[in-house]
């Protein structure tokens, strides 16, 4: 069964340095890093001290408010350091690699014989339950909750991008493994998005409901699918876990063990080396900044240039992360840049305010420079072509800042995340960061509805 859509918003953005098909030999970090605050709105409690060892998927910390949700460990080690900040609030729980790894036992099963709560423990044993977020809100999903459809985007449109279907190469019956598992967590069906304009594997996953997908960034933002074949209503709950994790669930069905290693893609006009790295999450990214970057004058963000996380290079990366971009850093002004058109060739924009909209296919080498400061939310009509889903984006703006939940409610609260809003922060001319009010508007919703 399959379905076609449509997306007629957006916006792509060509920049220089996408990642080589290229797979280099695998990096091994001394240091790895579990860091709570990947993990939106958990609280955690910590389930290990300092100096004590652990293996693969052995519980670091769980959840304060359900202690059913376990995050574990990525590595064999021992806990080096537990970092805290202001009011001890946990930053990042460090731990010393051995020179091998010991995976802890959950027992390999075939996942259509069990039954839900079967699936369910055993994922929430492991840990990698940590991959299954929920909508509205964008956090990570309640065990207690049955979602009326999960969803699963295979390919992503944002600049810079990985292929996933390279990044998953050799891992296609763990793929298939692991949707066999997601489609006993529903009452509805599991939908696997797909682009339409490139044939891969997941065109040919079974027990999924395949969504061929068209269109501009974000076609391949879940939050776009969602919209098109499942809105989300009050009281509504859709589940989604990006396809990295569909495969790390499913080998955790078929050999028993948790591996999180996964195939993470160095990409930027920065990087010397572009590619594929197999790295773990939380692992330390010292050495393969060092080997691989130019990082002088240089940003490196863990994630994508839209919605990834700035990070400095003896930082750890991201637990979501399937990417590592490094562009130029904008600290430098542009002669006579507040008038239109003065070096343009040089310039993307979404208006036609440069040449770019002559050579749609020439790729850019963007900085993070602003190109002006905050001003007034003036400007109609703007937000509206970048924003893909059917809601009045200035308005939903206005209204989080406001603090009105009920205007919130009408104008498409629940079926937004921050991603959705990314483009809006690239574009719109007030320069407003969307996307932290669009978190902001969704916490005080999460506070006062649930």
């Amino acid at each position: 069964m399959s379905q076609d859509i449509r997306v007629k918003k957006g916006l792509n953005i060509k920049l220089k340095g996408q990642a080589a098909l290229t797979t280099a030999a695998s990096y091994r970090s001394d240091f790895y890093a579990i860091k709570p605050t990947d993990f939106y709105g958990i609280t955690p409690k910590l389930a290990v001290k300092a100096g004590d060892e652990v293996a693969v998927g052995d519980v670091v910390f769980f959840s304060k408010g359900d202690d059913r949700i376990k995050f574990t460990s990525p590595v064999s080690g021992i806990i080096k350091e537990i970092k805290r900040g202001a009011k001890r609030k946990v930053l990042a729980i460090v731990i010393e690699a051995k020179s091998e790894d010991e995976a802890k036992d959950f027992g390999a099963a075939n996942p259509l014989d069990l039954d839900r709560e079967a699936v369910l423990d055993k994922i929430l044993e492991s840990g990698t339950f940590a991959y299954v977020k929920q909508r509205p809100y964008d956090v990570i999903a309640n065990p207690s909750d049955t979602p009326k459809a999960i969803f699963v985007s295979s390919f992503d449109t944002a600049p810079l991008a990985p292929d996933y279907a390279y990044a998953l190469k050799g891992k296609e019956k763990a793929f298939q493994a692991g949707i066999n598992a997601l489609t006993k967590l529903t009452e509805g069906v599991v939908n696997l998005a797909v682009n339409s304009t490139e044939a891969t594997f997941f065109d040919k996953i079974e027990n999924a409901n395949i969504l061929n997908v068209y269109g501009k960034h974000p076609a391949g933002n879940v939050g776009t699918q969602i919209a098109e074949v499942s809105p989300i209503n009050q009281g509504d709950r859709v589940w989604t876990v990006s396809p990295l994790g569909v495969a790390i669930i499913g080998e955790l069905f078929l050999t028993g063990k948790y591996n999180p290693t996964k195939l993470v893609a160095l990409a930027g006009s920065r990087v010397n080396n572009s590619g594929y790295f197999e790295l773990k999450p939380g692992q330390n990214l010292q050495k393969l900044i060092a080997d691989n970057v130019n990082a002088e004058g240089a940003r490196i963000i863990s994630g994508n240039v839209l919605t990834g996380t700035k990070i400095e290079a003896e930082d750890y990366l991201g637990f979501y992360d399937s990417s590592i971009t490094v562009i130029p850093e904008g600290n430098e002004s542009r002669f006579f840049g507040w008038l239109p058109f003065v070096g343009s060739s040089s310039i993307h924009s979404a208006s036609k305010t440069s040449w770019s909209w002559l050579n749609p296919n020439k790729e850019y080498d963007l900085n993070t420079s602003l190109n002006g400061e905050e001003r007034a939310l003036v400007v109609t009509g703007e937000m509206e072509k970048v924003v893909a889903l059917d809601v009045f984006p200035m308005q939903l703006l206005k209204a989080c800042i406001a603090n009105d939940i009920e205007k919130m409610e009408n104008l498409g609260i629940y079926e937004v995340a921050p991603e959705d809003f990314a483009l809006v922060d690239y574009t719109n001319t007030s320069k407003l960061e969307a996307q932290e009010i669009i978190r902001q508007g969704l916490d005080l919703m999460i506070k006062e509805v649930g």
